[in-house]
Formats: C-alpha cells, sequence, structure tokens
C-alpha cells in the first residue's frame, strides 16, 4: 500500500502536481484529477516442454482528465516533468472546452487507501525467472504424466506490479501498490485423429507463494489434462431449448456478460442498456441476487480503490429479482444522480475511465445443488465457459461450453462437445428457478473487455438451473 510519499516515486513534488491541477480547476470544470502509473509486467510461457517465449516490460506516465457536464477532456504523457504535466492539464482543459477561470483550489490532503486486501510480501517481478521456468517445467512434466494421449503442454505465468497515484481536483493525493499474477495451463490431447483441448489455472493479487504450493499447481496441470481427455469420448451435444444447469465458479461469467455490463451506469445513462429505467422494476426470479464486490482478499477483481481513488465497495445491483443500483464512476454518478460505488477503472494511465465491475456474482441460494441436477428429466449441466459475445442493447448473448455433459433422467451422463448457450440476459434471469447453497468465485482468471480496454475481473456463481434456454448444438 502506498505511504505518503506517493509522488516520489514518479520524481514529481506536491507542488507540481497540484500546480498542474491548478491549470485545470477553472471555470465550467466539474471535476478534474492526475493519473500516476508506474508498472513492471513479466510473462514466461513454455510450449512442447521448451520456453518459448520470456519477456519483460515496464512502463510509466499520467493521464490528466477534466470534465464538464458530459464531455470529457483527457490527456496522457510518458514523460513525468513539470513542463510535461502542465502541457498534458492544459491540453484535457482545452478537449474539455473550458475557459480559464479563477476558481481557487483546495489544501491538499494525503490519504491511505482505508484497508490493505492484498498485502503481499514480495513484488512477483522480483522473483527470478529460473524459479517462474522450474515452476512451468514441473507443469508440463505432470500433465504429460497424466495420460499418454496429451500430445502437448502450454504453461504460461504472467506476473504485473503496478504503483498508482491520484490527484483530485477536491484536494486528494491517494495511492497504492497492486500486485496481479496468473498462471495457466492448455493440454492437447489427441487419439485416432480426434484432437481436443483442456484448459485451467487461477491466480490474483498474490504472490510467488501462492503458486510454489505443490497441491495447487499440480492441480492446474491435472485439471487441463483432465478436461482435454475427457472431450475426447465428448459426444455432439443436442440441440433444441431445453433446462440447463450451471456449475459453480467460472459459469458465472455467463453472469458478467448477459447481465453485468447491462448494469454499468454509462450505458443506462445513454439509455442503451437493456435495463435503463427498470431500478425497483423486477428483472430476474426471486431466487435471484447479484452483488459486485470489489473488497475480496486477494482476489483478482479486488481493489483497495479505483483508479479514481475512490474505495472499492459491495454493490447490491439484483436483490431477490429487483434491480437495485448499477455500477459507477465519477462522471456517471454525478450526471445520473445516484451513489458512487467505487467502479471508475482503467486499462492504464493511456486509457480513460469507465464503469466497469470487478468481482461480480450471484449470492447461494438455498437448494441442494444434487436436487437440481435430480429434477431435470432431460438437459444440459455445463461446467465450464469458454468465449462469448453479448449486445448490450438487447441482451442478447452467445456463449460457447467447453465443458459440459448431458443430464438424463436426473442424472449427470455423458460429456458433450460444441454446446452453445444462446440466449436473452434479462429474459434469462426470470427462468432460474433454483439456486444452490454452494457458492464458488472463479480461480482468478477473469479478463474483461470493453471500448478497447481489458481489465481484470472476478466472477462466480452457485449451482443454478435455468428452467428454458436455446442450446445450440446437433439436432437429435
Amino acid at each position: 500500500m502506498a505511504d505518503s510519499g506517493q509522488l516520489a516515486k514518479f520524481g514529481m513534488t506536491d507542488l507540481e502536481v497540484f500546480h498542474a491541477l491548478d491549470r485545470l480547476n477553472v471555470r465550467d470544470v466539474d471535476y478534474a484529477d492526475l493519473y500516476f502509473e508506474s508498472r513492471v509486467s513479466e510473462s514466461v510461457s513454455m510450449e512442447e516442454g521448451i520456453v518459448k517465449r520470456a519477456s519483460k516490460s515496464i512502463s510509466q506516465g499520467v493521464g490528466v482528465r477534466a470534465t464538464a457536464g458530459e464531455k470529457t477532456g483527457f490527456a496522457y504523457s510518458d514523460e513525468l516533468t513539470k513542463k510535461d504535466l502542465e502541457v498534458a492539464a492544459d491540453t484535457a482543459r482545452y478537449i474539455a472546452n473550458s475557459p480559464k477561470g479563477d476558481r481557487s483550489l483546495p489544501v491538499p490532503t494525503q490519504r491511505r487507501p482505508t484497508r490493505n486486501l492484498y498485502p503481499v510480501e514480495r513484488a512477483n517481478a522480483e522473483v527470478a525467472t529460473a524459479d517462474r521456468v522450474a515452476l512451468l517445467n514441473a507443469i508440463d512434466a505432470e500433465a504429460r504424466r497424466y495420460d499418454p494421449r496429451i500430445k502437448n503442454v502450454l504453461a504460461s505465468f504472467n506476473t504485473e506490479y503496478k504503483v498508482v497515484a491520484v490527484a483530485t481536483s477536491d484536494g486528494t493525493l491517494i495511492g497504492d501498490v497492486q500486485p496481479l499474477s496468473r498462471l495457466q495451463v492448455t493440454c492437447i490431447a489427441e487419439e485416432n485423429g480426434n484432437r481436443q483441448v483442456g484448459s485451467f489455472g487461477g491466480g490474483g493479487r498474490v504472490g510467488f507463494e501462492f503458486y510454489q504450493e505443490e497441491a495447487r499447481y499440480l492441480g492446474y496441470a491435472r485439471e487441463a489434462a483432465r478436461e482435454a481427455i475427457l472431450n475426447l469420448s465428448a459426444v455432439d451435444a443436442p440441440a433444441g431449448v431445453m433446462p440447463v444447469v450451471l456449475g459453480g465458479g467460472w459459469p458465472g461469467i455467463l453472469l458478467h456478460e448477459a447481465i453485468g455490463h447491462g448494469l454499468e451506469s454509462d450505458f443506462n445513462r445513454k439509455k442503451t442498456s437493456a435495463f435503463s429505467n427498470l431500478i425497483g422494476k423486477r428483472v430476474a426470479s426471486d431466487v435471484c441476487t447479484i452483488v459486485d464486490d470489489g473488497t475480496l482478499p486477494f482476489r483478482r477483481g479486488s481493489l483497495n480503490m479505483d483508479d479514481e481513488g475512490t474505495p472499492t465497495g459491495r454493490t447490491v445491483l439484483i436483490e431477490k429479482g429487483i434491480l437495485r443500483g448499477y455500477i459507477t464512476d465519477k462522471l456517471n454518478a454525478r450526471l445520473m444522480g445516484i451513489p458512487l460505488t467505487g467502479n471508475g477503472r482503467r486499462e492504464s494511465y493511456q486509457s480513460i475511465v469507465l464503469p466497469r465491475m470487478t468481482n461480480t456474482f450471484m449470492l447461494a441460494g438455498e437448494s441442494d445443488p444434487d436436487d437440481i441436477v435430480k429434477s431435470v428429466k432431460r438437459g444440459l449441466y455445463a461446467v465450464s465457459f469458454g468465449g462469448g459475445q453479448v449486445d448490450i442493447t438487447s441482451g442478447k448473448f452467445v456463449f460457447s461450453a467447453s465443458e459440459a455433459y448431458l443430464i438424463e433422467d436426473g442424472k449427470i451422463t455423458k460429456p458433450v462437445k460444441g454446446a452453445t448457450l444462446i440466449g436473452n440476459g434479462p429474459e434469462i434471469l426470470t427462468k432460474v428457478s433454483m439456486v444452490g447453497h454452494d457458492l464458488k468465485l472463479d480461480n482468478g482468471i477473469g479478463t474483461c473487455g470493453k471500448d478497447g480496454q481489458s481489465v481484470p475481473v472476478g466472477v462466480g456463481l452457485p449451482t443454478l438451473k435455468i428452467d428454458e434456454i436455446t442450446v445450440g448444438g446437433t439436432q437429435r
């Protein structure tokens, strides 16, 4: 977590920074901020038993923003000098189309985040490359040991160590240190010309020691190999409208895409979301309660503060089927007159702030997962998903299942391949009839894209039953 000398890390003084803010804090400007960022990223990947790629990148810069009404002026610089800061500030002010004025700048105050959700002892960037390679070698060997039909293993370990500081026109200066890492394993299995893929991984805002637990990294290898071998025996998925049971954890990505994006405040302010003007209205069955929570320790989507310096929080989006709120940043919260939730996020100092999810999941219900499966005469049990697409305006989505099974007479039977779920987010929520008591969060692999920006996120889900949804597969 940042100390009182946040700006010293960037070679800047408080006086220089607040002088630049003074150039922004003029007539017609509602809000202005400076976002400083220093990032060290490292990646090592292995394929066919050899290291195919190892890279390290270092970046540093500042993003300067001024908002006036609905207009945002934004500029950035990768040079951190007093002159460059002033040029960026003037540019942002001109873009916001605000004339100079005589508003006075508040007295600056240093603040610290109110908590530390990810106290990592050693930066991932300090871990020796040899140690990373040794980890990937052990994973490669374990995956191949699982079954001789595993013909290739791809493993990668990515880390990031980011230091940020935010100075705002209300006089606040606050900073944070944000570690992030992810370990990913993909196995390719082959038998009689049939090639299938299995993937598994995990991570979060954790140190290297997290991955050194033998049960964890060997478990990643075995799980990726298991999925690949399983898919060798998979039959073609059925097609048609049928009940679908979603497993816990990563299948929450369906909620993230089909529901979560539609609850981001910029889409609702512009009335381009299927959820616009529905606060207080029923949008789901009464067994559905969905939250966005950026305060979970060590989670990939968690933050001590968002990229505007606002503490993250736990926001109830849908409560027992009723829409309660949207995900907001400062601009959209102000323009809509709704609470600020601490969800202003950006990919880097070169990016504008957007309201984005952190960790989004459905709360546990009361049903037994076994009873949920038993309630289905014929349907699909989806355990994991690959890619997906959603149209925010209509709420329509398409998702492909990477691991799924038939449910026949209340029992999980054959694995299937080629299954896709096709539906409409708001409609699907109304068809959820049973929610399990087994809430599970994903393993820490999620990355969310929006307007060309990517940020780390988390998802989660208990086992749940959707009474009917269109499954794309092979008609039987």
